[in-house]
């Protein structure tokens, strides 16, 4: 799906879920790939200066460039990523932003673990990370926006996307910071169906376990 049609999508499933919080509530999340490839750029301060190709060499490779209304930075979209975008209300899983960040790294861990990588935590960068020290890899990069504390964005999983592609930008901002695949850490490309699967099935079996004793919020 292109990026703008996933945007607008979006943009309507979170105010169906906010007008619903208070008949029962609803949770949904969308998983996607994005043809065209895009880098996405935040409103954030000196994020644009993170893309490092030409308009000229983006059309050369066929990636397309927009503007973002979510946290964080400069991020590359393409297919062979996973783009998970959960719409959840907030107050049901009775999270903040800074919870529910690691709410989603822990399902984004939890995947990876099936697949016997190890994914960890950075306190100093979100998102989930493979390796040690310098030999750090980033594997999934997350960034989300709140309205009346129903999320939408959210994190993409690089299963086997062109890694080529990150070399166009200073990804998330973070200088000197690699980023890796599942493919590059398992030695092939796992499917990219069964990688759907298992991280549909992580967010499904957190949301019973988190909001099986709230009541849905009819205030925000």
């Amino acid at each position: 799906m292109a990026y703008d049609d996933a945007f607008a999508l979006q943009q309507r499933l979170q105010q169906v879920v906010i007008e619903d919080r208070c008949n029962g509530g609803r949770q949904i999340l969308l998983l996607v790939e994005h043809d065209p490839p895009v880098i996405t750029i935040t409103r954030r301060p000196g994020a644009a200066e993170h893309v490092l190709a030409s308009e000229a060499d983006l059309e050369a490779v066929g990636v397309e460039r927009k503007d973002t209304n979510r946290g964080g930075d400069v991020t590359y979209h393409g297919p062979g990523q996973l783009v998970a975008y959960p719409i959840l209300d907030l107050n049901r899983m009775q999270l903040r932003l800074h919870g529910y960040m690691r709410w989603l790294e822990s399902r984004v861990r939890e995947t990876l673990a099936t697949f016997g990588i190890e994914g960890q935590r950075d306190e100093t960068a979100t998102g989930v990370w493979v390796g040690e020290g310098e030999q750090q890899r980033k594997i999934a990069a997350m960034g989300v926006r709140v309205s009346r504390w129903v999320s939408m964005h959210g994190l993409a999983l690089n299963v086997n996307p062109d890694m080529s592609h990150f070399d166009l930008i200073v990804p998330c901002g973070l200088h000197g910071r690699n980023v890796t695949s599942m493919a590059m850490e398992l030695g092939e490309a796992p499917p990219m169906g069964h990688v759907k699967a298992v991280l549909a099935d992580a967010f499904i079996a957190a949301l019973k376990r988190d909001t099986a004793s709230v009541e849905s919020p009819c205030n925000d």
